[in-house]
């Protein structure tokens, strides 16, 4: 389960301070550096609090002593990210500081937060953003693709840009939001200064050639210019936690022994879903309630072995995963995807092979026989039915896709149980085309019951689905399923701080009696006072199913309530079906109790995306 962005709309400058593009009320912070700030700050004890404050002040008297006041100058470089599960905004860190290290000044802003004058004043302007579902931008970049593509877009003929694209090849519309976005700069007179480059889910050596090349470039162009001095925002709002938790990443995972591995729906459910509790003593990883933890897959060996009986190539035979030499054997267990069948790598082994009947498949006109085909196949099936003819083991590995990384939004509060992360996996277990199928990683989870058992697992940041600044703050959450996960990391690290009420959950599953999902703590928590409401919609225990749009549908003057008093939305879960559906519903119920209308609706849900109070973690 994908988690996956903190606005830091500050820019590096010349005389080597931080502005802000747009100063938040009277304070000189947007809302969301006022989180991260406070966010710090509450973590600290007094004695770290009096040594940064002194270094602060002493800080702030050299700047000051170093050089006169100047109005902020424009930066050289504007950043904008739109991103899903975090994977952007870290690119977009990632940027800033290697700016920085060039003496390169930037503007690093979220695409929720830019508008039509970051656009005219950019001289160079640099994106970074994912597709999402089918062919669709990010929640945080869709008023700026509207922007670009409405009749109020600027004419961009000053700016030079490049366009990064953050996709899944899984999907049939692989990066369709970088290609738009790339596209439609051109065609407002931008200046391209370097090819769009696109990243499949392996995207680290993709996007850091693109980053090196980009930025390089640039300095290039500006090497005439005097020395700059600049101070990166990403670094100076970095929580004291990203530097150890980037110590470990998907390459170099931490091996978190399993402490527990219990069952949580019953022997008569249709889900097998686990809680999983894993130990991170010594690893210096620190997380917060909304982020998510990495866990690298690795294929079952009967999985490869099944593959390689279908192969006329030797297990030992060398092919190259990046610029490294591996055995094929190696390859598939720990580097490539050898699952379900997608349309790109139909396309590219039907190309390499010169398979006649794929070459059909996916050709325009086919949309039906290609689907029909996909449902349900994996690559044993695709090898079975058409064997790798003409290829030798390089060639045939060139044709895969890489083995992507699981994402499990975390199901505990450090601050609850200090040294633990806690996981609600769901096993996934289906037949198809007479062959028993299983997720790669779930099923590795739900299979590490044995004492020293363990999982190597990484830390990735998920700023945008954090609890509110304000404890006093009233949140919804809307999580069935395993969306729930957050939730309970939600209420046990506001149970570790004291705090009571304000708290709502909706929480479906498929039947009370074998599916209910942490029930006891949720009612614990509820008799406590840490959880004010729980609404349960359970779709397989009566004739007539029930949801939990229905149930927010139902709860409609109330949830309004909620709203106009300053609560946070949080959605967690499926996002082909339920997550529309939540938001048609939260529509539909502000249309009513606001008496507006619905263009109006989607102008108050947008503002409460804008102020960060409607966040989704969907997948």
């Amino acid at each position: 389960m994908p988690a996956l962005a903190v606005s830091s709309p500050l820019q590096s400058v010349p005389d080597g301070r931080s502005h802000e593009v747009a100063p938040w009320a009277s304070a000189p912070f947007d809302p969301a550096l006022a989180e991260e700030a406070r966010r710090l700050i509450g973590r600290l004890d007094a004695g770290q609090r009096l040594w940064l404050s002194g270094y602060l002040a002493g800080s702030l008297g050299a700047a000051v002593a170093k050089a006169a006041p100047a109005a902020p100058a424009q930066p050289l470089v504007t950043i904008l990210y739109g991103s899903h599960s975090g994977n952007g905004e870290q690119l977009a860190k990632r940027i800033g500081e290697t700016l920085s290290s060039r003496g390169l000044s930037f503007v690093c802003l979220d695409m929720l937060d830019c508008r039509k004058n970051h656009l005219q004043e950019a001289q160079h302007l640099l994106v970074v953003v994912s597709t999402h579902g089918e062919g669709e931008p990010p929640d945080s970049a869709k008023p700026l693709y509207e922007l670009l593509h409405s009749r109020k877009a600027p004419r961009l003929e000053r700016v030079r840009y490049s366009v990064l694209a953050l996709g899944d090849s899984s999907y049939a519309f692989y990066c369709e939001t970088g290609r738009r976005f790339d596209a439609q700069l051109e065609q407002l007179g931008a200046q391209r200064l370097h090819d769009r480059v696109e990243c499949d889910v392996d995207f680290q050596e993709a996007a850091g050639r693109w980053m090196d090349t980009v930025v390089e470039s640039i300095a290039r162009e500006h090497a005439s210019s005097a020395s700059i001095e600049s101070l990166s925002p990403s670094a100076a709002l970095a929580p004291a936690s990203a530097t150890i938790a980037t110590a470990y990443t998907r390459k170099n995972p931490f091996q978190a022994e399993v402490l527990v591995n219990q069952r949580l729906t019953t022997r008569n459910s249709t889900k097998d879903v686990r809680h999983i509790e894993l130990s991170i003593e010594g690893s210096g990883i620190h997380y917060e309630p909304g982020d998510a933890l990495g866990v690298v897959p690795r294929n079952a060996d009967e999985d490869v072995g099944a593959v390689l009986e279908r192969l006329p190539f030797d297990a030992e035979a060398a092919v190259e995963v990046g610029s490294q030499p591996l055995a094929l054997r190696e390859a598939l267990s720990q580097h490539f995807d050898i699952g379900l069948l997608t349309r790109p790598l139909l396309e590219r082994y039907g190309a390499a092979t010169q398979d006649a009947e794929l070459v059909r498949l996916t050709s325009a006109g086919q949309e039906e026989d290609l689907q029909r085909y996909l449902r349900g196949r994996h690559l044993i099936d695709l090898l079975q039915d058409h064997p790798p003819t003409g290829l030798d083991a390089a060639a045939f590995a060139q044709t895969l896709r890489p083995l992507a990384p699981r994402l499990y939004s975390i199901a505990s509060s450090l601050r609850a149980t200090p040294g633990e992360v806690h996981l609600t996996v769901s096993h996934v277990a289906y037949q198809s085309h007479g062959r028993e199928r299983h997720g790669v990683v779930s099923r590795s989870l739900a299979l590490l019951t044995d004492e020293g058992a363990t999982a190597p697992v990484y830390l990735q940041r998920n700023p945008a689905f954090h609890l509110p600044a304000d404890p006093n703050a009233p949140i919804l959450m809307i999580g069935p399923g395993t969306g729930v996960a957050p939730f309970r990391a939600f209420l046990a690290e506001r149970e570790a701080q004291g705090l009571h009420g304000r708290t709502w959950l909706f929480f479906g599953d498929r039947s009370f009696w074998s599916d209910f999902l942490y029930q006891a703590e949720w009612l614990e928590w509820r008799k406590s006072g840490v959880l004010e409401r729980i609404d349960v919609a359970f779709s397989r225990d009566a004739a007539q199913k029930v949801y939990v749009q229905q149930r927010i549908r139902e709860r409609g003057r109330e949830v309004y309530d909620w709203l106009e008093n300053g609560a946070h939305v949080y959605v967690c879960g499926d996002a082909q079906a339920m997550a529309p559906d939540v938001e048609r519903a939260l529509l539909e119920l502000i249309q009513e109790h606001r008496a507006v209308s619905a263009e109006q609706a989607e102008e108050y849900l947008m503002q409460l995306q804008r102020d960060r109070r409607y966040r989704k973690d969907v997948y």
